[in-house]
């Protein structure tokens, strides 16, 4: 992904990005859409955008697209990614604060945690969830919050009667393998979660944290806000 979005800024254009996967046909990233204005944006998107406070963590900002969203809007916005050309891209973009590193190896405090086109996937499994939390306590703030969006994709194993079946060596449906191909390079396959709300309120809730759905979208997506649980006075 890196590669084919450092040769689209470069070039105004760009070739297939190929997305493959054991459970899926081959698929397509179209390119120009990881450079999109807030206009573009779907209603998800826009409205985490608008939900930002405080200091900022854009992770997995690809192109930079909502960093330098954030940017002008006078945010104090940090974008993450592990790609190096990603990371290149962002800087000639002109996004101002960009680290190369793995999101769990992440310090320092943030007030709002950004994890946009299905950004949560990089937990990779559901057992990681654990993990993930408290990496947040770490490096959430006090009355900070998380905004990410994710979808269920429980539709995938309907059959005509709209019944749901899921193979019997499935641990969670949501649970994907992918992998990555523009041009000749071609990415390891790596690990991806989609995780339905239920999933997402159990998980946070054994965990100390509580979710709130801010919007739903048309694709059985949603955009929850993930935070600390109130703690009552005694």
């Amino acid at each position: 992904m890196g590669r084919a979005i450092a040769d689209y800024w470069k070039n105004g254009k760009a070739g297939r990005l190929r997305v493959f996967s054991p459970m899926f046909e081959e698929d397509e990233i179209p390119v120009a859409t990881l450079f999109r204005t807030y206009e573009d944006m779907p209603e998800i998107e826009r409205k985490a955008l608008d939900m930002v406070k405080g200091r900022t963590l854009d992770v997995g900002a690809g192109s930079g697209c909502h960093s330098l969203i954030l940017q002008q809007r006078d945010v104090d916005v940090t974008a993450n990614d592990i790609s190096p050309l990603s990371v290149e891209t962002m800087r000639e973009r002109g996004v101002k604060k960009v680290l190369e590193q793995d999101f769990f190896t992440l310090e320092g405090q943030y007030d709002t945690i950004l994890m946009l086109m299905n950004g949560i996937g990089i937990v990779g499994r559901l057992e990681r969830m654990p993990e993930f939390f408290r990496h947040l306590d770490r490096i959430l703030a006090p009355g900070g919050q998380l905004l990410c969006d994710s979808s269920d994709i429980s539709y995938v194993f309907e059959d005509e009667d709209g019944n749901i079946e899921y193979p019997d060596d499935m641990t969670y449906y949501g649970e994907l393998i992918y992998q990555m191909q523009y041009k000749d390079t071609i990415g390891k396959p790596f690990d991806w979660l989609y995780i339905d709300i239920d999933t997402l309120r159990q998980m946070a809730e054994e965990n100390g944290y509580e979710v709130e759905v801010m919007a739903e979208g048309e694709h059985y997506d949603y955009l929850a806000r993930i935070a600390p649980q109130k703690q009552t006075k005694i």
